[in-house]
């Protein structure tokens, strides 16, 4: 609800395109330089108390950005709400990651992202209402979306209590803690797997953030209304938590290697219909097709990171995976920014398509090489696991492991 909320407010105060991608770049600034800390502190301890802490400080961005009456102030708070969101996400990722198998991991990340995609589905609705409401009055009612943003965030500290089981979760024991230590982050990243799950999300991501910030700048130039733009947000959401609830069975079917290479594919060309001059009507469509490709790379992407990293150094490479989609939420609404002052608010969608594209080409690369066994195979002597993250074929040999 925050994301959209903010693009409206800062172009009542003003903003062009380019000042909107500033500010939904500042959103990612700080968590550049928090990830790693806070992900090797999640590695020798508990995950739960980051929770609270994060809800607090998206709480505090979105209750000042509705009071902030200036864009650099807009920028600052943008920058808070971003924070917390960091925080959020790695005690909550970590704690997925630490209760699951390893088989049931590509199962639970799932669903704990349709959490996530079923936030943007009721968020960008609820915000296009409350800003369209009052017509000609588009400072003060995004404002009031804000304010309602922030409310909501404050109200999910009652589900945080007790969510960890500190008897199974309360490791990394002394040893483990050592261990993550000695692991230093050019060792993480430079572990097979690690480097192209974190492009990928970085990818996914982006696409996903740019289309939330600029959508309703289309909107605007298209003559489409708040709340019609609203919904588009969410019919892109819906597709994401319809595909997310399907993902095991699509990975049954593909394998994960070619599900994500698929979905990468599949998104580069729908991000960049976006610029054709489209009905709201076919921009939806587009939409819904965009979300469901967009919709295996986030969970698939933590799976790849957490089995591929060192042993005691999962949240610190969950972290780094997290520091990857913040350069590219810093960099992508930078560069869309620019984009979209020198050739138009279509230009970005252009953009992402060619990351998307790369990003297919990362992820397909593993059977272009005939495919290796995943690296969590080894870890935890699963040979089903392994194949499934390969050669369908292998992997349907022996579906034990799901």
């Amino acid at each position: 609800m925050a994301r959209p909320a903010v693009s409206y407010r800062a172009l009542a105060l003003g903003a062009d395109a380019r000042a909107v991608g500033v500010i939904a770049g500042i959103y990612a600034l700080l968590p550049l330089f928090a990830a790693v800390p806070l992900g090797r502190r999640t590695d020798h301890g508990r995950c739960a108390p980051l929770l609270p802490v994060g809800v607090a400080l998206i709480a505090t961005g979105c209750a000042f950005s509705a009071t902030a009456g200036t864009l650099p102030g807009m920028a600052a708070w943008s920058g808070v709400m971003g924070l917390g969101h960091l925080a959020f996400v790695i005690g909550a990722q970590s704690i997925v990651a630490r209760q699951s198998a390893p088989a049931e991991q590509d199962r639970n990340f799932g669903h704990f992202t349709i959490g996530a995609s079923l936030g943007q589905l009721i968020g960008p609705v609820a915000a296009g209402l409350v800003v369209s409401g009052h017509d000609g009055a588009m400072a003060r009612t995004s404002a009031a979306a804000l304010a309602v943003s922030a409310a909501v965030a404050a109200c999910s500290v009652t589900a945080l209590w007790r969510i960890e089981h500190r008897d199974r979760d309360a490791r990394p024991a002394a040893a483990s803690a050592a261990e993550a230590r000695r692991v230093p982050v050019r060792a993480i990243l430079t572990t097979r797997g690690v480097a192209s799950g974190i492009f990928i999300s970085l990818a996914v991501l982006s696409a996903t953030d740019i289309l939330t910030a600029y959508l309703p700048v289309v909107g605007e130039q298209r003559g489409i209304s708040p709340s019609v733009v609203g919904l588009l947000l969410s019919l892109r959401a819906a597709a994401t938590v319809g595909c997310r609830l399907a993902i095991t069975p699509m990975i049954r079917l593909l394998g994960r290697t070619a599900l994500m290479a698929a979905g990468c594919l599949g998104a580069a060309l729908l991000c960049a219909g976006i610029a054709l001059p489209l009905p709201a009507w076919a921009l939806g469509a587009l939409l819904a097709g965009l979300g469901f490709c967009l919709g295996v790379g986030q969970p698939l992407s933590m799976t790849t990171v957490v089995q591929a990293a060192p042993d005691g150094a999962g949240s610190t490479a969950l972290a780094l995976r997290l520091t990857g989609n913040r350069l590219g939420q810093v960099g992508a609404p930078a560069s869309a920014g620019v984009l979209a002052g020198l050739a138009g608010t279509a230009a970005p969608f252009v953009m992402l398509g060619g990351l998307l594209l790369v990003s297919a080409a990362i992820a397909i690369r593993p059977l272009r090489t005939g495919g290796t066994a995943d690296v969590s195979a080894r870890k935890t002597g699963s040979p089903s696991l392994a194949r499934d993250t390969t050669d369908p074929a292998a992997r349907n040999a022996d579906t034990s492991g799901h």
